[in-house]
This record gives structure tokens, C-alpha cells and sequence, in this order.
């Protein structure tokens, strides 16, 4: 089973050369953290990921291309968190939960290191 991602969370980007803190909307699960949904993809909810090493990234490329990879300060271009939770919905929306992952335009996988709550468990 999984777990509710939920502000705090950590994610890594395949891509990434540190992971990130989610930031949810703001729906509350408890008191002191707020509930992911699977639309949660924008700067305010994933940060940077320190340095992007994509060379499907055109910044990355272009600093690239005399040589070897020269990483870029990293801009994720998010794609919707994928599945979701099957049973439950924030809002009219699937949760997300620690299985989920989203993709970045520049071909990095993002998924969940750490999900910020352990006490509510998806199934």
C-alpha cells in the first residue's frame, strides 16, 4: 500500500542532481500538512532539482556541446503525477500517494523518496 504524499514530501528527479520538498495546494489531511493531488505539478508545488543534467534539456545541450555534460540550473517542466490513488480523491481529484510519479519535459522521472505522512495509507 501507499502512502498519502503530503507537504515536506522528498522527490527525485532522474535527472536531478538533489531532491526537492513538495509543496501541496494546501487541502488538509491533519493539522499540520496538506494533501498532494495529482494536478499538484507547478514551481510552487515541485522546486528545482538543483542542477539538470538532460541533454534534452536545450540549456544543458547548448553548454554541452564542445564536450561533456555540462550541467544547467534546473527549470522542471512537469507533466500530471501518474496513477494516482484509485480510491481516493481530494477535491474531485486522485491523491497522491508515495507510487506516483510525473515526468519532466526534459526526460526526467520524478518519484517519491520520502512521502511527508505515514499515517494515512492509500490502498
Amino acid at each position: 500500500m501507499a502512502n498519502q504524499v503530503a507537504t515536506g514530501a522528498s522527490l527525485k528527479c532522474s535527472f536531478g542532481t538533489v531532491p526537492a520538498t513538495f509543496s501541496a495546494t494546501g487541502v488538509k489531511v491533519k493539522a499540520t500538512t496538506a494533501a498532494g493531488v495529482v494536478s499538484d505539478v507547478t514551481p510552487s508545488n515541485v522546486p528545482p532539482f538543483g542542477l539538470c543534467t538532460s541533454l534534452s534539456n536545450p540549456q544543458v545541450q547548448a553548454a554541452s556541446s564542445a564536450g561533456p555534460v555540462v550541467p544547467q540550473p534546473c527549470v522542471p517542466v512537469l507533466k500530471p503525477w501518474s496513477p494516482g490513488s484509485s480510491a481516493v480523491t481530494i477535491g474531485g481529484v486522485q491523491a497522491l500517494d508515495s507510487s506516483s510519479q510525473c515526468s519532466c519535459s526534459w526526460g526526467g522521472v520524478i518519484t517519491v523518496k520520502s512521502p511527508g505522512e505515514t499515517k494515512v495509507t492509500i490502498k
